[in-house]
């Protein structure tokens, strides 16, 4: 037991929500255990007039967090599994990830219900390329416009009719006591979620044995293996949000399947595959790659490069 753990974590609600239920799980498996946290503002968070797209991606959500733990100004931090890329730096390890809550996305449309009711012409709000790129590729007649803040940001905007529709991962609004709000929820077979979605990933220093003592009760072992293969996809395919990369792996029995999307940012191009092996750690890992492969294989390569061409003619 070290005297006090710190935790980094954003601001938002709902970070403090993730990071606080982190905290009451760490002190309750050691009581007597003092834990405090650490709120960073990250760049993403600072910078809102602009699509994450824009602006560096998802990193943004993760890099200062990161630059606590290398600077001993926290010992832990906690992220939204889905916002880290899949290179963790050196010097930093995220070995416990916690079980995974709903992993679908939900559709916010108070004044229409549900997404085929949303009429031509609708203008839904996200800054995730994935569900844009989804979402045009299911309806190339609606109108898709970038929007950003924290989730109660998001709402506000929809409610007081600026947009006609959001989407929103349901996790996020059951820890928040919205779901009230869903009209909607996507089944995975129709929106393929965000790989990580719905799963809290911990992060420290790989020199840290103290701290990784103090979380590993927190590690849910079928979510680490169906994430084992999830992260492989996601640093196979270079999957940040100026990618719109999706795939969710699941347990059944003792087998994984891992489903995997690669979307042209329009929505005209999409590249999926599915595969299954044993639940393994290892074969958690190949199967990553196996999914991996069959996407670049099969036209996933050729998306890539033009992302790579429009991100470079566009910086």
């Amino acid at each position: 037991m070290r005297a006090s753990l710190r935790i980094a974590t954003r601001g938002s609600r709902l970070a403090l929500w993730q990071a606080n239920w982190v905290k009451s799980q760490i002190e309750q498996n050691h009581p007597g255990q003092t834990v405090e946290l650490v709120i960073v503002q990250t760049k993403g968070d600072r910078i809102q007039d602009r699509p994450l797209s824009q602006v560096g991606g998802k990193g943004l959500f993760v890099k200062e967090l990161e630059a606590s733990l290398f600077r001993e100004a926290a010992d832990l931090a906690v992220h939204s599994l889905k916002d880290v890329t899949g290179e963790v730096p050196e010097g930093l390890a995220l070995p416990v990830v916690t079980a995974r809550e709903d992993f679908r996305d939900a559709l916010v449309a108070p004044r229409h219900g549900s997404f085929c009711e949303l009429p031509s012409g609708a203008v839904v709000g996200t800054s995730s390329l994935r569900r844009a790129a989804q979402l045009l590729h299911l309806r190339p007649d609606l109108e898709i416009q970038p929007i950003r803040g924290n989730v109660e940001t998001r709402l506000n905007k929809v409610d007081s009719g600026a947009f006609d529709a959001t989407l929103l991962a349901v996790a996020g609004l059951k820890r928040l006591e919205l779901e009230s709000r869903i009209t909607e929820v996507f089944p995975p077979e129709m929106l393929l979620p965000a790989l990580g979605q719905g799963v809290l990933g911990l992060e420290i220093r790989e020199d840290d044995p103290a701290t990784l003592e103090l979380i590993q009760p927190l590690q849910d072992e079928t979510t680490a293996l169906c994430c084992q293969a999830e992260r492989r996809l996601l640093e196979r395919l270079e999957g940040n949000c100026q990618v719109p990369l999706a795939g969710l792996c699941e347990r059944r029995g003792e087998r994984l399947l891992l489903r995997g999307q690669l979307l042209a940012p329009d929505g005209q191009q999409v590249v999926e595959h599915k595969a299954e092996s044993a639940a393994t750690l290892e074969a958690a890992r190949a199967l990553g790659d196996e999914v991996a492969n069959a996407i670049l294989n099969s036209g996933g390569r050729e998306i890539l490069a033009a992302l790579k061409l429009s991100s470079a003619l566009n910086p």
